[in-house]
C-alpha cells in the first residue's frame, strides 16, 4: 500500500463499474447430463434477462439450444427452476412468455407440446417406459380461485393439457422415475407449511394405463422437511430429510424402513424456492457425490453407500449447486470468493477440474478484491448469529487513519435463504470504492441446522432485525466502520427487513429496498399461492392475528422513520406488488424525509434487464453519496432525491 493514493472512504476510484458487471456477467445454473453431453442455463441480462439453454458436447462445442425470442423459464410457484429436462437429445422446456411447454431437438427448432391454455409446467422428467414427460403442473384456468397443482403426464407428440397421475394436495414437486420404470417417487405438502417445514415423501406404482396405483407416503409429515428424492442405479429411493435436526442423507430400505446413510451436523439439502435443486448425484451404485453445507461454506465430498464413509473432495469452491453425476466424474456450479459462479467438471480420478461456462470473464486483479470473513457475533436472547465481513480493499487506495468506512448491512431475501460465499461483483463495487459490507445470515436463514432456520418461526420483523442491528454493532465497537455511517439495504423479504430496521430501530441513517414489503398485511392478502400462507409461519395466522401483521409493517409506523431510503421496484411485481413501495414514498414524502423512487417497466421480482441492474447499482451508491457526505470518484446518472 505504499503507492497508494489518499482518499476517503466511498470516493475511491474502481475498475469494478456497473458497466462491467452488467455488460460482463450471466447467469449460470440447472446442470442437466444426458449421455456424454452436458446443458445447462444461462440467464443473460444482455438478451433482455432471458434463460437460454445451453449444450456442451462431448468433443467439447458449445451451442445454444433454445433460439431468440425462447426463454426456458417457468412461473409455477413464481419463483420457477426446473425450467427444462432432457433426454436422448431432446430438450424440453417451459416457454415464459406463454408457459407453453415446448420440445427441441437438434434437427428441429422448438415445437409446443401443450395447448395455449392457462397452464404452467415444471420439474419434468422422462418416463421412458411409457415414452412420456411427467411433470409438475399448475392450472390457472379456473378464474378467481387459487391454482391447482398436480402431477401430470404429458405426451410429447401430441398437445394436451396431461393426464393427472398426483392431486389433492396443495403443492407438488420433484417427480421421479424409478430406474425400472415401474414406480414414481414425487414430495407434496400443504398450507400453510413451506417445503422447508415439511413435506411429505410419496412412492407409488404404475399400473398397465400409465396411472399410478398403490400409492402410499414413506416418509415426512409437517414437521420434517424432505428434499431431493432419488433412484440409485439399482433401483433404491433416496432422499434428504431434517428428522435429526438437519438436512442429512438417508434410504428407504425394501421393508419401508428408513435407514440414515449420513449422519452429521452438517445441511446436505436447500430450501426449495425453486423446482430442480440437487446437491448429491450417483456416480455409481455405491458412490454418491455430494455437496453439504457447514457454517456457511459448501463441502464437495464422496460418500460410500455401504459403509456411510465420507471423504471430502478437496476443490477451491465455498458454494456448491446444483450437483450431477456419471461414471467419473462430477459436475456442478460452483463459486468462491474469488471465483464467480461457474458451470465446473471435475475429474474424479484426478481431481482436475474444467470450467466449462463462467458467470463471467472478467479477469479482476485480486489486488480489488475483498475476501470474506466469516463473523460470529452476540444477539438477542443469549444466542449467536452468522455473517461475512468484507472490509474495503483496493490497491490503489487508502485512506487516512483517523477515519473509518461506512458500512453497508445487506439482508438476503427469503427469509428462508442464506448469502454465499461466491464472488459477487455487487459486493465488491462497494467495498472496492472504500465502502464496508457485512453480509448477515441472520435466524431463519439456512445452513445452520433446523433449529437455526426455526427462530425465525411468528419473530418475522424482529430476529432478523435484530440480527443484522448486532452485526453492525459488533463491528462499530471493533472499531472496524464508521456508526454514524451506517445503511441497510435488501430485496424481496431482504426489504423487508431492511424498511423494519429503519423503521423500528436506531443505528441506521439510511437504506435502500430493492422491492422489499412494507405491509405484511397487505402481502397476505395480495401474494400467490405458494406464498399465501408463508407468513402463517413468520408473523401469525392470519386474518386472526391481523393485529401482529399492523405491529410489523413499517407503512403504519412513518412517524417513527427519520432515515434516509431510496426505493427500487419492478411494475410487474405479482410477489410484491409496486403499491407497497409507492405507499413508503408518499408517506415519506408527506414528512419530509429524504427519499427517492426508482421504477422499473417490465421488470418483476428482481431486476433481470442490464440497464436496470446498472442503474440500481449506481442509484443506491449515488443517494448514499448524498446522504453521506462523499464524492464518488465516477459520474453516475443520478437519482431524483426528495427533501434532500
Amino acid at each position: 500500500m505504499a503507492d497508494a493514493q489518499a482518499a476517503p472512504y466511498g470516493s475511491w476510484k474502481s475498475p469494478i463499474t456497473s458497466d462491467l458487471i452488467v455488460q460482463g456477467s450471466i447467469g449460470v445454473g440447472q446442470v442437466m447430463l444426458d449421455g456424454a453431453d452436458v446443458y445447462w442455463i444461462e440467464m443473460r441480462p444482455s438478451e433482455g434477462g432471458r434463460n437460454a439453454i445451453v449444450r456442451r458436447s462431448a468433443n467439447g462445442q458449445t451451442m445454444d439450444v433454445t433460439p431468440l425470442p425462447f426463454n426456458a423459464r417457468t412461473r409455477v410457484h413464481e419463483y420457477g427452476g426446473g425450467d427444462y429436462t432432457v433426454h436422448d437429445g431432446t430438450v424440453y422446456f417451459s416457454n415464459f412468455t406463454d408457459q407453453r411447454f415446448y420440445r427441441t431437438s437438434p434437427n428441429g427448432g422448438p415445437q409446443p407440446v401443450t395447448p395455449a391454455v392457462e397452464m404452467r409446467y415444471a420439474d419434468a422428467t422422462f418416463d421412458r417406459e411409457r415414452r412420456r414427460i411427467i411433470a409438475v403442473r399448475e392450472d390457472h384456468t379456473h378464474s378467481g380461485q387459487e391454482a391447482v397443482n398436480t402431477i401430470a403426464s404429458l405426451n410429447p407428440e401430441t398437445e394436451s393439457s396431461g393426464q393427472v397421475l398426483a392431486s389433492g394436495y396443495d403443492f407438488y414437486s420433484s417427480p421421479r422415475v424409478s430406474p425400472d420404470g415401474e414406480r414414481l417417487a414425487w414430495l407434496c405438502w400443504n398450507h400453510p407449511n413451506m417445503p422447508w417445514d415439511g413435506t411429505e415423501l410419496w412412492l407409488g406404482e404404475f399400473a398397465a394405463d400409465g396411472s399410478l396405483i398403490n400409492t402410499r407416503r414413506v416418509a415426512g409429515g409437517v414437521e420434517e422437511s424432505i428434499f431431493q428424492p432419488e433412484w440409485s442405479p439399482d433401483g433404491q429411493l433416496y432422499f434428504v430429510s431434517d428428522c435429526s435436526g438437519w438436512w442429512n442423507l438417508y434410504r428407504l430400505e425394501q421393508d419401508n424402513s428408513v435407514t440414515p446413510v449420513c449422519e452429521m451436523d452438517a445441511e446436505f439439502g436447500q430450501p426449495q424456492w425453486a423446482f430442480g435443486m440437487s446437491t448429491y448425484a450417483f456416480e455409481s451404485n455405491e458412490r454418491i457425490i455430494c455437496a453439504y453445507v457447514e457454517r456457511g461454506h459448501s463441502r464437495l465430498a464422496s460418500l460410500t453407500t455401504t459403509t456411510g464413509k465420507l471423504e471430502k473432495i478437496d476443490t477451491p469452491y465455498t458454494d456448491i449447486t446444483y450437483l450431477r453425476a456419471r461414471t467419473g466424474y462430477v459436475f456442478f456450479r460452483g463459486g468462491s470468493p474469488t471465483e464467480p459462479a461457474a458451470i465446473v467438471q471435475l475429474d474424479l480420478a484426478t481431481g482436475g477440474h474444467e470450467v466449462l461456462q463462467r458467470s463471467n470473464d472478467l479477469q479482476i486483479d485480486t489486488g480489488y478484491l475483498s475476501v470474506p470473513q466469516a463473523i460470529e457475533f452476540p444477539t438477542e436472547d443469549g444466542q449467536t448469529a452468522h455473517a461475512f465481513f468484507y472490509a474495503p480493499k483496493n490497491r490503489d487506495f487508502a485512506a487516512a487513519s483517523s477515519e473509518l468506512p461506512p458500512l453497508l448491512v445487506k439482508s438476503h431475501g427469503g427469509p428462508t435463504s442464506a448469502t454465499s460465499t461466491t464472488l459477487a461483483l455487487g459486493i465488491q463495487y462497494w467495498t472496492s470504492r472504500g465502502v464496508a459490507v457485512l453480509d448477515v445470515n441472520y435466524g431463519g436463514s439456512t445452513g445452520y441446522g433446523r433449529a437455526y432456520r426455526r427462530r425465525l418461526k411468528d419473530r418475522w420483523g424482529i430476529v432478523d432485525v435484530d440480527d443484522c442491528v448486532n452485526g453492525a454493532r459488533y463491528l462499530i465497537e471493533r472499531g472496524l466502520v464508521d456508526g454514524g455511517r451506517c445503511a441497510i439495504t435488501g430485496g424481496s423479504a431482504g426489504g423487508y427487513t431492511t424498511l423494519c430496521a429503519l423503521t423500528f430501530r436506531n443505528l441506521f441513517k439510511a437504506g435502500a429496498s430493492h422491492y422489499g414489503v412494507s405491509d405484511a398485511e397487505a402481502l397476505a392478502k395480495e401474494t400467490h399461492k405458494f406464498e399465501s400462507r408463508y407468513l402463517d409461519g413468520l408473523i401469525g395466522p392470519y386474518p386472526e392475528r391481523a393485529d401482529l401483521y399492523r405491529e410489523r409493517s413499517p407503512i403504519y409506523f412513518t412517524d417513527q422513520l427519520n432515515a434516509s431510503v431510496i426505493f427500487f421496484q419492478g411494475l410487474e411485481d405479482k410477489v410484491v406488488p409496486p403499491n407497497q413501495a409507492e405507499m413508503m414514498v408518499e408517506a415519506l414524502r408527506k414528512k419530509g424525509v429524504a427519499v427517492a423512487y426508482v421504477p422499473f417497466e417490465g421488470e418483476q421480482h428482481g431486476f433481470r434487464r442490464a440497464e436496470n441492474i446498472k442503474r440500481a447499482l449506481d442509484g443506491e451508491i449515488y443517494f448514499y453519496s448524498r446522504i453521506f457526505g462523499f464524492e464518488l470518484a465516477d459520474k453516475v446518472e443520478k437519482v431524483p432525491i426528495e427533501n434532500l
